[in-house]
């Protein structure tokens, strides 16, 4: 099970100052979707640079022109990009072949997918790598967990690596974790934490006291 720390807000150089502190304790670094609008794939280039062991993620959360836009984040060091569930087959295909000829991972992105049971069926079928449940920002001030979302997931995927996103934290890894998906995403409950280092280490040990 690895932690993926999602970088959002932050701007560069401070994102990368902050990723610094937390290192030792996440395993994917995951430059967040308004991070990508705001420093583009500087940011995937400098994040490799700086901190080589880690596998980084490049949340372009595709929605058209899949090989390209893919290319993009693998070139530029990203082991994994993200597809959104919600486009096109055509589009989740091009962004498979990237992966392929990359020899690089493909993340789909499944928030606001409407029939999971459906979807995650057909994502295995064209070899995505990676499914992930995300609940955003938005649903989430709406009150909206993940957790269902991941266990309908679980039941259903039966070789697809699973990742699971939104709100999560240490006191409510227990529940994620039980449901042993391969990727836990955290982003805001450890960069807005009064003690990021602290947070990052109590869901770590939560990960690794149930493997």
């Amino acid at each position: 099970m690895k932690l993926q720390l999602a970088l959002d807000e932050l701007k560069l150089e401070e994102a990368l100052s902050f990723a610094e502190k937390v290192q030792e304790l996440v395993d994917i670094i995951e430059i967040g979707t308004p991070f990508v609008i705001d420093s583009g794939m500087e940011a995937v280039r400098r994040f490799k640079e700086k901190f080589p062991n880690k596998e980084i993620l490049s949340d372009e959360k595709i929605m058209d022109g899949g090989y390209y836009e893919s290319q993009l984040g693998f070139e530029a060091g990203a082991e994994y990009v993200t597809v959104l569930g919600v486009t096109d087959v055509a589009t989740i295909k091009q962004c498979v072949k990237a992966g392929a000829d990359f020899k690089k991972q493909v993340v789909v992105d499944m928030i606001c997918v409407a029939n999971l049971e459906e979807k995650i069926a057909e994502m295995e079928a064209l070899g995505v790598d990676v499914i992930a449940v995300h609940t955003g920002a938005d649903q989430q001030a709406c009150g909206r967990t993940p957790l269902d979302d991941l266990k309908v997931m679980t039941s259903c995927a039966k070789k697809t690596k699973i990742a699971v996103a939104g709100g999560i934290n240490s006191k409510t890894i227990k529940h994620y974790v039980a449901l042993k998906p391969d990727i836990i995403i955290v982003g805001s409950s450890i960069t807005h934490a009064p003690d990021p280092v602290e947070e990052a280490r109590l869901i770590k040990e939560a990960m690794l006291a149930n493997e």
